[in-house]
């Protein structure tokens, strides 16, 4: 049977002789069903109509994303660590070159997940390279494809390899998570974002949101939370969701007036310039 895909997020479900009645991280408020309707594709449909691009970030970190764009459009990262790869994020195409290119690379030791609008075909990537998906517990009810390889984690922060740990954030979803790898940007760190905290286009701030595609808004002290959990962490680069979505340098610093900033406009009356 085959696993359908939804063409707006992304996310493929599990196995079905029909395509699923509705998409729940759709219909939710963080994400939208567009005008047209909810549609599905499965994932040998979209391999005959996509392929996989890649673009190397720096020595030990490579995007990996589907062209044309596809649903969200974000793109994954293969970040090398002293265990071995971690894939961090998803993406739904999994194409037969990519599976030679990331095999040939030394393939994966296991799969992060910032939060479930990128959860993606997950599953599908972890069985090509018998893998574990590691997701935050908070975000569970969101898995549409259940299945062995995903083991969910608790608390606030969870090491991965030497210099490489995941910290749930919450905000954008309750799970929402990023990653800090310290040997990023040649030993000064990186933080690998997602959405959680968003990288935005003039790149001299970051942004947080509950929903970004409907404008809602966290609440204050959400973003300070987000703030103090990364604040004991250095890092000078931030890579967002997509490939041109990079803070190149003063990451550390941007986020903490970004939060700043956040906090100053959502409890402000509106009459103060932002600075």
């Amino acid at each position: 049977m085959p696993a359908f895909i939804c063409i707006t997020c992304g996310t493929q479900f599990a196995p079905s002789e029909k395509a699923p009645g509705r998409c729940p991280i759709c219909d939710e408020d963080r994400q939208y069903v567009p005008a047209s309707g909810q549609a599905w594709t499965t994932h040998e449909a979209l391999a005959r109509s996509h392929f996989n691009c890649f673009r190397q970030h720096e020595k030990d970190l490579l995007g990996i994303g589907t062209m044309p764009i596809f649903a969200i459009g974000q793109r994954a990262l293969l970040l090398a660590t002293d265990r071995g790869n971690v894939l961090w994020d998803c993406i739904s195409l999994l194409d037969q070159a990519t599976v030679a290119i990331v095999k040939a690379m030394g393939g994966l030791i296991g799969i992060a997940i910032s939060h479930p609008h990128y959860y993606a075909s997950m599953v599908e990537w972890a069985h090509a390279f018998e893998v574990p998906i590691h997701l935050h517990a908070g975000d569970r009810q969101w898995v549409m494809r259940p299945d062995p390889a995903i083991k969910f984690w608790d608390g606030d922060t969870l090491p991965l390899a030497g210099g490489v740990t995941l910290i749930r954030c919450g905000g954008h979803f309750a799970g929402g998570t990023v990653l800090h790898w310290a040997n990023g940007a040649d030993g000064c760190g990186a933080l690998l974002s997602g959405d959680i905290v968003q990288v935005l286009p003039n790149r001299n701030f970051v942004s947080f949101m509950r929903s970004y595609p409907n404008f809602f808004p966290l609440s204050a002290p959400a973003v300070e939370r987000i703030g103090a959990l990364l604040d004991p962490y250095p890092f000078e680069v931030i890579y967002g969701a997509w490939f041109e979505r990079i803070v190149p340098r003063d990451g550390k610093a941007i986020v903490q007036s970004s939060v700043v900033r956040y906090v100053a406009a959502i409890r402000g009356d509106g009459s103060a310039e932002l600075k």
